[in-house]
């Protein structure tokens, strides 16, 4: 499980360093592609592959689950990380996200997320007030 809040810099290259504890469960390769809110997702392999069935499984009629896959497995880059725990982010997901320098690099359980800096602050600032507000709809019962 990923969890966590990373600070890590982009270098000139385009590569992130992953953070040090994220770097044995995503030694073996990762997936990276676009996520919701315009951040990017970073799943191992295998979990990427779980999603990849999923998505499979639906029936070809099924617009949303079309259109979803299209942009999911069309931006998708796959990659093992270097020997210093470095991937490269490609230039049209670094667009996507509007990445910069300075990141912050998320543990979100089966996945880790890449986001710019000023956007996951942003992000926060807008969504701490519903934070306690979504608790019941997402946890039935609460904590």
């Amino acid at each position: 499980m990923f969890l966590g809040t990373h600070t890590p810099r982009l270098d000139d290259k385009g590569r992130l360093i992953l953070p040090a504890k994220f770097r044995d469960e995503l030694a073996g390769g990762v997936v990276i592609t676009k996520g919701q809110e315009r951040c990017l997702y970073v799943f191992p392999t295998p979990e990427f592959q779980r999603i990849a069935d999923q998505l499979r499984a639906q029936p070809m009629t099924h617009k949303a689950a079309r259109a979803y896959s299209r942009v999911f497995f069309a931006s998708a880059h796959d990659e093992v990380p270097d020997k210093q725990g470095r991937v490269t982010i490609p230039a049209h997901l670094r667009s996507y996200a509007a990445l910069d320098r300075d990141l912050v690099v998320i543990g979100a359980s089966t996945r880790v997320e890449i986001w710019d800096k000023a956007a996951w602050e942003t992000y926060l600032a807008e969504s701490e007030d519903d934070f306690a507000d979504i608790e019941e709809g997402v946890l039935p019962g609460g904590l």
